[in-house]
């Protein structure tokens, strides 16, 4: 899927996306990398990742 098909620019790093995905079953060890550490919560979903880059709407922690 493209950009043009995603919410906003960027969605298709983002961690309710690759949720849906299944990227954690797929690719656990990368997945573990993305939420390694958070320093970011996303206000749409709650989910947390190291890097404000991979959530919708981050807030600092």
């Amino acid at each position: 899927m493209t950009d043009s098909n995603m919410p906003h620019p960027g969605h298709d790093k983002h961690l309710c996306y690759l949720n849906n995905l299944r990227f954690q079953d797929s690719h656990p060890e990368d997945f573990k990398e993305l939420i390694k550490a958070p320093q970011y919560f996303c206000k749409n979903c709650g989910r947390a990742a190291a890097s404000a880059n991979n959530l919708c709407k981050p807030v600092k922690l």
